[in-house]
């Protein structure tokens, strides 16, 4: 980050302020992890912050501390609006573009108040004042504890802070396996723990806490798999007929795309998830090694992410969208 954007930060929080903090629509461990992070931290220096979610968040991050206080814009747009507008700070944390919020964005292009941008993801918009973006990171929580570093307040990192940037580290590095687990990460998720992380707890509480309706649709999705092995490819995907029957709710197929990464000779991996109401197939995609899944999701399904995790979306049937990714893939050359 700019010395010059550190200073200038440092003055705005030199004084009490109203602060709303902004993670991205169908927000995940990282985006929870880092701006309920950033939360605690400014709690700490004095701040009145408010983490305003556009939709609302998984049922398995909702033990993090200072989920409560979570406000989420589609439940109650009139007061999230309110906020939004009285705010004299604004973080965006864990995406670069204002159409990452859905219905919030009209909202927040209009505020005045400076934003501050945290993000790891490429090709970032220009819309805030402060940027620190930086794509070899392997997580915005990992950012966010640069950012506290960067303000020389490293000692404000307690075991509440220390736990929800450790989250947002081991969700978005799928568990310290993805390509950007760096040594430097490796590090400060040992500070993490000896601020009081309880790093054999938080996995229990993220990945061994299924309901049983979970496993079942776990359960659809691998019977739904199927193989490139030409290509070293899979996908799978889930109808909203499928979701139904297992009764879904919001993270229930979180961290499934992985599984078709698990299958020997594997490189590129995809899930199809059918969304009724809002009339698209979700889609998040997956690769090992150098196919960058960032430019293929940008290039053929209105995507974009990490060269090795990104998401796309179609507007097709799910038939019609599976069919156009099996024409693409028989073109690979991975």
């Amino acid at each position: 980050m700019k010395i010059q954007d550190i200073e200038a930060i440092k003055l705005l929080l030199a004084t009490p302020k109203k602060i709303a903090i902004i993670p991205h629509r169908g927000p995940d461990g990282d985006a929870m992890g880092s701006t309920l992070g950033l939360y605690h931290f400014l709690v700490k220096n004095n701040h009145q912050p408010t983490v305003i979610t556009p939709n609302d968040f998984p049922g398995f991050l909702a033990w993090m501390p200072g989920s409560e206080t979570v406000k989420v814009f589609e439940k109650d747009i009139e007061n999230c609006t309110r906020i939004l507008e009285e705010a004299e700070l604004i973080f965006t944390l864990d995406f670069n573009a204002l159409h990452r919020t859905g219905e919030m964005e009209h909202t927040l292009a209009r505020l005045t108040a400076p934003f501050i941008m945290i993000d790891h993801h490429e090709k970032p918009h220009d819309y805030a004042a402060y940027t620190y973006s930086d794509t070899s990171f392997g997580s915005t929580c990992e950012m966010i504890y640069n950012f506290i570093l960067f303000l020389n307040q490293k000692e404000d990192i307690d075991k509440t802070i220390a736990t929800c940037i450790y989250t947002g580290i081991l969700t978005d590095s799928g568990s310290f396996r993805f390509p950007k687990t760096t040594g430097n990460t490796h590090r400060i998720v040992a500070e993490l723990i000896d601020l009081g992380a309880e790093n054999t707890e938080i996995p229990v509480l993220l990945f061994d806490n299924s309901s049983f309706s979970r496993l079942q649709l776990l359960g659809q999705a691998l019977q739904n798999m199927k193989l490139f092995e030409q290509h070293k490819t899979s996908y799978t995907s889930l109808t909203q007929e499928e979701l139904d029957s297992f009764n879904y709710v919001k993270g229930d197929t979180e961290g499934i795309v992985n599984y078709g990464l698990s299958i020997k000779g594997i490189i590129f991996t995809a899930i199809f998830i059918e969304n009724k109401e809002e009339g698209i197939i979700k889609i998040s995609f997956r690769s090992q090694g150098g196919f960058d899944v960032n430019q293929f999701a940008r290039d053929h399904f209105n995507g974009g992410g990490h060269s090795n995790a990104a998401g796309g979306r179609s507007e097709t049937s799910m038939e019609e969208t599976v069919k156009k990714f099996e024409d693409l893939v028989t073109k690979l050359d991975i």
